[in-house]
C-alpha cells in the first residue's frame, strides 16, 4: 500500500465493542485499531494525530490494565474548546479508539449502547491533559502528552514556507515529507511508553464492587 512502513511497526490497539458483537460486526466484539486507522481518519499523519493514538493507548491500558478496553464505556474529557488548536483532531481519534462521541453520537438502544454525550469539551484552556473515566467503576486517569522529547528538524520550517509559497522543488518538498514523517516515526516506535511523552496520572480508584 502507499504508505510509510513503520505504520505497520507502530503500536496496536485492541477493544472489545458489545455493540458491534450484538450487531455482528466484528467476532465477538473485538476491534483492532492500528496508526493507519487514525491516518486514514484524519487524512494526514503528523506528531498531533499520532500523540492522540498514543494518549488513548496510554487511557485504556490503564483503565482496563487486565482485560480487553470496553469500546463504549469511556467518558472523554478535552480539556480545551473543541475548535481550539488541535483539540478537534486530537478529539475524533479518540472517538474511533473508546467511541465517545459528542452530541452528535449514537443515543442507543433502550439506554444500552449509547455514545452520545459521552466526549465533552470544556469551555476554557484547562491545562493539557486529557480525562479518561470508565462509566462503570468510575476509575479515571489524565494522560498528557509531551512531544518535545522527540525533537524536530530546525530546518522543517524553512522547508515549509518554501513549500507554501511555491518556491519549493521536488527535492526540498521530498525531503520535507521523509523528514515530517520521521518523526512520527520516532514517536510511534521509540517513545510509545515513555513516561516523559506520556503522562498517566490517576485521578480516582475503581469502585470496590464488593463493598456494603
Amino acid at each position: 500500500m502507499n504508505f510509510p512502513d513503520f505504520y505497520d511497526l507502530a503500536p496496536v490497539i485492541r477493544t472489545r465493542d458489545p455493540f458491534a458483537a450484538l450487531l455482528g460486526a466484528a467476532h465477538d466484539g473485538i476491534l483492532e485499531y492500528r496508526y493507519l486507522d487514525a491516518v486514514r481518519l484524519a487524512g494526514h499523519s503528523c506528531p498531533t494525530v499520532a500523540g492522540a493514538f498514543l494518549i488513548g493507548r496510554a487511557a485504556l491500558n490503564a483503565l482496563y490494565p487486565d482485560e480487553l478496553a470496553e469500546r463504549g464505556a469511556i467518558a472523554v474529557h478535552m480539556p480545551a474548546p473543541e475548535h481550539e488548536g488541535t483539540t478537534g483532531v486530537m478529539a475524533q481519534v479518540l472517538t474511533l479508539l473508546t467511541g465517545a462521541a459528542a452530541a452528535n453520537g449514537f443515543h442507543g438502544i433502550q439506554g444500552r449502547f449509547k455514545r452520545m454525550g459521552l466526549l465533552s469539551f470544556a469551555d476554557h484552556q484547562e491545562g493539557e491533559a486529557i480525562c479518561f473515566k470508565r462509566l462503570d467503576t468510575g476509575a479515571s486517569v489524565a494522560v498528557e502528552l509531551d512531544v518535545s522529547w522527540v525533537p524536530g528538524d530546525p530546518a522543517q520550517s524553512g522547508r515549509l514556507m518554501a513549500i507554501l509559497q511555491n518556491g519549493a522543488d521536488d527535492d526540498t518538498r521530498a525531503t520535507f515529507a521523509n523528514t515530517w514523517q520521521a518523526r512520527v516515526r520516532r514517536l510511534l516506535l521509540e517513545f510509545a511508553d515513555d513516561p516523559r511523552v506520556i503522562r498517566v496520572t490517576p485521578l480516582q480508584l475503581p469502585e470496590n464492587k464488593n463493598e456494603n
